[in-house]
């Protein structure tokens, strides 16, 4: 999968941006190049623009055994790319009184509406209830806003970066990031969340900040930093629930 968000629609942490020169020797892939190389090496791949703002690429797995699941699907101006399997869906989609046939991408959108309209819980209790290894990036073509997630059983891997000209691509493959983004990039983090208003938080430890770890490559340059878990600094307030539990309550960190 691939998703590409203009630069203004989503301000990632700064240092996701990596520091070193880039070497005059390597010019970066733009997205339409990375789009292009992306489409060619996938099978029935295709792909879906947003007015030049962002871009959503998908391709069904190859048949192996070990491949995990990937679905694309799209309901009233959400869209959402997931991969990976809920284990309790079922109990989900009764929860949320959806059909029992609703796959994991048509649950996710559902929870996402439930949080965007003022749900009954906040955000990382809704993470948290999802059992099993899932990644997924929704863009909310209405609002222009992204919301992504990827699983704490460190079980699937998602990638983002910054490239060139400024733009946010998140993928699960991480020779097309490093093919744009150069050295600004950084494995996303397990057990965490990013909305493009709210920034990024531990859905598994909400009440905990993040901390940028640098990073360097095997050639010793410094490279986008990993985030992880602060365990000994704390947000400022408590995750509020009931009818207020809604997007304002995204852990906010000072």
């Amino acid at each position: 999968m691939l998703a590409i968000f203009k630069k203004g629609l989503v301000n990632p942490p700064q240092e996701l941006n990596s520091p070193a020169s880039p070497q005059a020797s390597i010019n970066p892939k733009n997205s339409e190049e990375i789009l292009k190389g992306f489409l060619s090496d996938a099978c029935n791949g295709f792909s879906v623009g947003f007015d030049d703002k962002a871009l959503l690429a998908y391709a069904p797995p190859q048949p192996s055994f070990k491949a995990h699941q990937r679905l694309f699907c799209g309901v009233n101006d959400i869209y959402c790319i997931f991969w990976g399997s809920l284990n309790n869906l079922c109990t989900l989609n009764k929860q949320y009184g959806l059909s029992k046939g609703g796959n994991e991408a048509m649950f996710v959108i559902e929870a996402y509406r439930t949080l965007r309209d003022r749900g009954p819980y906040p955000a990382h209790q809704v993470l948290k209830d999802l059992e099993g290894s899932f990644g997924f990036v929704i863009y909310d073509h209405k609002a222009e806003t992204v919301f992504t997630a990827l699983g704490a059983d460190d079980a699937l891997k998602l990638f983002w970066g910054i490239a060139s000209d400024g733009s946010v691509m998140i993928s699960d493959n991480v020779d097309l990031i490093k093919s744009s983004c150069r050295k600004s990039f950084a494995p996303f983090p397990p057990g965490c969340m990013y909305h493009s208003e709210r920034g990024l938080m531990s859905f598994e430890h909400p009440m905990n900040k993040m901390k940028a770890m640098p990073r360097i490559d095997s050639e010793g340059a410094m490279c986008g930093a990993n985030f992880m878990v602060d365990a000994y600094s704390k947000v400022n307030s408590m995750p509020r629930v009931g009818s207020e539990a809604n997007w304002a309550t995204w852990g906010q960190q000072a």
